[in-house]
């Protein structure tokens, strides 16, 4: 661990949390899919947008809150639900007790380390994330669970393809951590005292199961359990994202839309936000950035429920760009996961600090007193940047729940 443990950018986070977890620990964490373009472009279309900024009438006084989904929010920033984050021994409860300390949301995985009830003891305000798994019966039992934990709002990630294989190669994960897998992963964890020391002290083992998929009464699956009860799930059509909304009956995003076709059908189901996004590069890869096709998102949409972004965001002034071009708030899951590997809870409030800072920066800059004033004549947007997928005029009928709603699917 560097002597100061303060990083002033994510990628610093980043070139620190290589150094510091096991090759195989890093490497689950490394995003992406096939060659990696989707995730290279979620990256390179921020820094093709450039800023327009004033020389003066700058305001020495910038608001950088929002609400999203009605919960207000020092930062028009997010934390994505990503599944277990056992990088560090208080995984999720740390990422949770830095989101409370700066003001923001978590987004917690149903695929989290940590369950849904230690999570929301923390005090922070917890959006609640589902996938489409198992059945009708096991998704609301779920959904209760993290509504009696005190979740204030329920997304639905539908942004999976279970697309395999990266060109640099997967680590290899197991299923659990007895015995044999540790011996097997001796020579990767022993040149990493620090990370070893820490479990240590913590008294804990890397877990890789899922408590907030167990069956009341029953042991948590482990992830790949649950992995495989997803993937034999058969997938949704819209009339469930609809009985899903309302068997929710709350705040609800659906997280995965880059289309305004489906953004439309999404509208009709229901939803109170929708997110756009391609999980961050690892789903289908060669799926355009999703700052290209957010302006048709919000154009298409944006009046008639919240419009969100993640994928690629590093920094403040990313978040000041996606804001101009018309999302609400965004959501960042890589960078807080570099933070947390660096160095704990203190790593994810430096996470958030350093989109504060940069945002704060855009902001001032750009000659505005609000985050909400932020709009595309701030951009300097190159020919051609704007994309819209599913551009075909689509029948908008409102969505129905289906007569067997009560059914199992999977």
């Amino acid at each position: 661990m560097p002597r100061n443990p303060w990083f002033e950018t994510v990628a610093e986070a980043q070139r620190r949390a290589r150094g510091r977890l096991p090759r195989s620990v890093y490497g689950a964490l490394v995003a992406g899919s096939e060659r990696g373009r989707t995730l290279d472009a979620n990256l390179a279309a921020f820094a093709e947008l450039g800023f327009a900024p004033r020389v003066v009438g700058h305001h020495a006084d910038r608001d950088l809150s929002t609400t999203v989904l009605g919960v207000p929010t020092a930062l028009p920033v997010l934390i994505s639900p990503t599944g277990v984050q056992a990088v560090d021994p208080e995984g999720e409860v740390a990422v949770a007790r830095a989101a409370a300390s700066r003001g923001v949301v978590m987004g917690l995985s149903s695929f989290a380390s940590r369950s849904v009830e230690d999570v929301a003891a923390t005090k922070a305000d917890v959006f609640f994330q589902l996938y489409w798994s198992g059945t009708r019966e096991t998704m609301v039992q779920r959904m209760d669970r993290a509504r009696a934990a005190g979740a204030k709002a329920l997304i639905v990630t539908l942004d999976w393809s279970f697309s395999h294989g990266r060109d640099w190669g997967s680590p290899a994960i197991p299923d659990k951590l007895d015995l044999k897998a540790m011996l097997r992963f001796a020579p990767e964890v022993l040149p990493r005292p620090g990370w070893l020391w820490k479990y240590a002290r913590s008294g804990r083992l890397p877990d890789l199961t899922v408590p907030n998929l167990s069956a009341p009464g029953s042991p948590a699956p482990t992830f790949f359990g649950a992995y495989g009860e997803w993937m034999q799930t058969t997938p949704p059509t819209w009339e469930d994202v609809a009985w899903l909304r309302a068997e929710w009956g709350g705040p609800f995003l659906l997280k995965g839309v880059t289309r305004v076709d489906d953004a439309k059908r999404a509208v009709d189901a229901g939803v109170s936000a929708l997110s756009v996004s391609n999980h961050g590069g690892n789903n289908l890869d060669t799926t355009p950035a999703t700052v290209r096709v957010l302006p048709s998102i919000v154009e298409t949409v944006g009046d008639q429920a919240e419009v969100l972004l993640d994928g690629g965001v590093r920094r403040g002034g990313d978040v000041a760009k996606a804001l101009a071009l018309g999302a609400r708030a965004v959501l960042i899951g890589r960078a807080c996961l570099w933070g947390l590997a660096a160095n704990g809870q203190a790593g994810v409030e430096n996470v958030l600090d350093i989109m504060r800072g940069g945002l704060d920066s855009a902001v001032l800059g750009l000659g505005h007193s609000s985050v909400h004033e932020l709009g595309p004549e701030d951009l300097v947007t190159p020919p051609g940047f704007p994309l819209t997928l599913g551009g075909a005029d689509v029948p908008t009928a409102p969505a129905t729940t289906p007569a067997d709603a009560g059914a199992p699917v999977g």
